[in-house]
């Protein structure tokens, strides 16, 4: 651990205590008068430069939050012509924005169709319903997409819709009795856009005893 602290209020304090007792000791601890009263000079100095680094600390910080204020005003009050100034446009047209310098708003880019559903799989709980799961690759902005899911019994026929989801899965709780395979359609949808449909075809066997369900096809087969 070091003698004289490592802070300069530390180090000041540390020199102040020492004056009255070098001061009166200084022969016999092997130092001189006029050492320790320069000493004494120099701790008033730094003691008078530490004050004025105090305050000089508290000046920035006041002088920046005023900064802070004066720019936070600023920005409100440009902010409020810019509005102004897009509002005379709405009415004028464009050539409000040459004559005051800012940009016109970019016209908004149509968020694509959702995605295809791929990577399916589908699981037989005991009580006979199947877990449907899947992935989809949405394009950015495309919140709020929900898959509708349609079955139909066989590899054949009309498909019957069954139910709708936001998420990419989907309990199937009224799978027909007995038959031995079913196929899933299930298509990505928005309230401006749909997506191309996906078909997949899950058969039903026996392993072990009981009843499995496979997907015969893990990548989608697009809808006609």
């Amino acid at each position: 651990m070091s003698l004289v602290p490592d802070t300069n209020e530390g180090k000041i304090l540390f020199f102040q205590s020492k004056n009255t007792p070098w001061a009166a000791n200084s022969t016999a601890i092997g130092t001189t008068t006029g050492a320790v009263t320069a000493l004494a000079t120099k701790v008033t100095s730094a003691q008078t430069k530490l004050a004025a680094a105090i305050a000089a600390r508290e000046a920035s910080k006041n002088a920046t939050a005023d900064l802070k204020a004066a720019v936070r005003d600023m920005a409100t009050a440009g902010s409020d012509i810019i509005k102004q100034i897009r509002a005379k446009a709405a009415t004028d047209g464009n050539g409000v924005y040459i004559l005051a310098q800012i940009p016109a708003p970019a016209t908004p880019t149509p968020v694509p169709a959702p995605g295809t559903p791929t990577g399916f799989s589908a699981t037989l709980n005991p009580d006979g319903s199947l877990k449907l799961k899947w992935k989809c690759a949405n394009p950015a902005g495309a919140g709020g997409t929900m898959y509708q899911v349609s079955r139909r019994t066989g590899s054949i026929g009309a498909f019957a819709s069954i139910g709708g989801t936001g998420n990419r899965s989907f309990i199937d709780a009224g799978v027909p009795a007995g038959v031995a395979s079913v196929t899933y359609q299930i298509v990505a949808v928005r309230s401006t856009a749909v997506g191309v449909a996906a078909q997949f075809i899950v058969n039903f066997g026996v392993a072990g005893g009981e009843m499995v369900a496979s997907v015969v096809q893990s990548q989608p087969k697009l809808a006609a």
